[in-house]
């Protein structure tokens, strides 16, 4: 990891980088998210939206090409330091940040297995259920059910396979777009 911070990345690469960053948050705060789909619009909520569309990117990336490999830990990284940036400017201080940041890394790559598995099985109920419990786990705990869940689980399986269609030079070029 500390390796990884020395690694420098040229001004291109790093435009690219913050380029399709910009397109990840951009997608990630479509107001409809919030005022249709009743996702909460708190600090959670909104990482919630933030690490779907990361993991969307991410999920599409994978491959053995070494420039989409590159290009999918510089999101990677990015991601993770607007996460501890967001954290501290919510007044979180030095000593408490990397503990909040263990427990969402662990919550990403929960995540990240569960929606994993239910895309690459083209599994929308899977998907439902798991966006559900994660993005609304106040209604989960309730004992009830999100009732948009099986709506945004149609948004990321039409959003991951517009994702499928783009070439990879779009994704290298950040000309890629979400929907």
């Amino acid at each position: 990891m500390i390796l990884n911070l020395l690694r420098r990345k040229s001004r291109v690469n790093e435009a690219i980088t913050l380029s399709a960053y910009e397109k990840i948050v951009a997608a990630a705060r479509q107001k409809r998210f919030y005022a249709e789909f009743l996702v909460p619009d708190t600090p959670i909520g909104r990482y919630e939206m933030l690490s779907l569309h990361v993991f969307l990117l991410m999920h599409r990336l994978k491959s053995e090409d070494p420039a989409l490999k590159e290009l999918t830990q510089d999101i990677a990284e990015e991601f993770f330091k607007d996460v501890d940036h967001s954290l501290r400017e919510l007044g979180i201080g030095d000593q408490g940040v990397p503990k909040r940041m263990k427990k969402l890394a662990r919550m990403y790559y929960g995540r990240v297995l569960s929606y994993a598995e239910a895309i690459d099985k083209n599994d929308s109920a899977a998907l439902a259920v798991a966006l559900g419990r994660n993005v609304r786990p106040d209604l989960t705990e309730a004992g009830k059910e999100w009732e948009h869940s099986e709506t945004m689980a149609a948004y990321v399986m039409q959003v991951y396979a517009h994702l499928r269609e783009q070439p990879d030079s779009s994704f290298l070029e950040a000309s890629f777009s979400f929907a």
